[in-house]
């Protein structure tokens, strides 16, 4: 069995395409008119750019084809970009590309039919018509391939738009002072991303913006951030959803700010970047979880001062009679006191909370009642707990 070449026009006689050359022109009118007759998307008038078009096109094709009649076809040819735009022009117009392939396809018939007619009147052997026909289709198979390239460019360009769209507009949705809200409804409408209700800020550290997004749901948008990367999360407080994010970030690490009107989306990138740090690989970091540890990491120095000023009397103590105090400290705060409480808490026996807490007293004397002096209390035992992150 003879091997199919993958050019057969190479064997193809040039004294062929010279029988052949004078019909081009009333072939290109036959191909132009059977594919608007005979391909439904293009049963209207071929008019316009398209028309035009779509007439170089089939111009070009048939001369094009004639010129490679004998050789190689190796080399370079400006012509196939004609089949490239085609392609393109295709998803533009909204058309599937199999409408296009199938005018390729009808073409190819109605020019076998005429060439081999007139090759025939013209004394070409039956093995030049033969290697014709077997030419025709598979240049009809190559053009085919160039307008498939052309048209999946274009699906990449789109969507390559349509993420810079979003990307702008996630951007847009964080900055800090506010964007005009005109502007984003205009960015909203341009990305083609209805406004939501409610929306929350992810951040986690990536560099893969467009992933975060496809991991995190439909309807998210994302962008680079200083941080990694940030995405907006719609309807954030739907049942379900905390438990869905945290699936989807697995052990990123990453932190959630407060959910809001679009407007408040600043304010929730704020919180969440602020939050990040706290995660200590505990994966998903809930910044409303964590509001006591981010008011004192807003102002680290007097956070850290606070600290000493308000732990000082610990300090003449030794290592392990600081670390009993503060502890038992911590405790009697949080239980408001309760003797019975606390020493559940730190399982050792009231009588030790007692004997403890009257050593507090002598060291803090008077604070230890007063609710400004508990409170400075409170926050000074969560910084030094925090003291690492601080």
């Amino acid at each position: 069995m003879a091997q199919i070449q993958a050019q057969p026009w190479r064997d193809l006689p040039p004294t062929a395409a010279e029988v052949l050359a004078p019909g081009l022109p009333a072939l290109a009118e036959e191909i132009i008119e059977a594919i608007s007759e005979g391909v439904p998307e293009y049963v209207l008038p071929l008019e316009g750019a398209f028309g035009r078009g779509l007439r170089r096109g089939v111009e070009q094709a048939l001369r094009r084809f004639l010129d490679l009649f004998g050789t190689k076809g190796d080399e370079a040819d400006p012509r196939r970009e004609i089949y490239v735009e085609l392609g393109r022009g295709e998803l533009r117009a909204g058309r599937p590309l199999e409408a296009l392939l199938a005018a390729y396809r009808l073409g190819a018939r109605v020019a076998w039919r005429r060439q081999a007619a007139e090759g025939e009147a013209a004394g070409l052997d039956p093995q030049t018509l033969y290697l014709l026909a077997e030419s025709i289709f598979a240049y009809i198979d190559e053009i085919s391939a160039e307008s498939v390239e052309g048209y999946a460019l274009e699906q990449a360009a789109a969507a390559g738009e349509a993420q810079r769209r979003r990307r702008r507009l996630a951007r847009l949705l964080v900055q800090d002072p506010p964007a005009d809200p005109a502007a984003i409804e205009a960015a909203a409408a341009d990305a083609g991303w209805a406004l939501p209700d409610t929306v929350a800020v992810v951040v986690a550290r990536t560099d893969q913006a467009d992933a975060l997004a496809l991991r995190l749901g439909q309807g998210v948008i994302a962008a680079d951030d200083a941080a990694g990367a940030f995405a907006l999360v719609p309807d954030p407080d739907a049942p379900g959803r905390r438990a869905q994010l945290e699936v989807a970030l697995g052990d990123a690490e990453a932190a959630l700010g407060p959910s809001g009107p679009h407007a408040s989306a600043p304010t929730s990138a704020q919180r969440a970047r602020a939050a990040l740090g706290l995660g200590a690989g505990e994966g998903l970091v809930v910044a409303d979880d964590h509001r006591l540890d981010l008011l004192l990491a807003a102002d680290r120095p007097l956070a850290r001062d606070l600290a000493t000023a308000r732990l000082a009397p610990l300090e003449a103590e030794t290592d392990a009679s600081r670390v009993r105090l503060t502890e038992t400290l911590a405790a009697w705060l949080d239980q408001q006191g309760r003797t019975e409480r606390v020493a559940e808490a730190l399982k050792v026996h009231p009588q030790t909370v007692r004997y403890r807490v009257s050593r507090l007293r002598d060291l803090f004397g008077d604070a230890l009642d007063d609710p400004g002096a508990r409170l400075e209390l409170s926050l000074a035992l969560t910084a030094v707990r925090d003291s690492v992150r601080l």
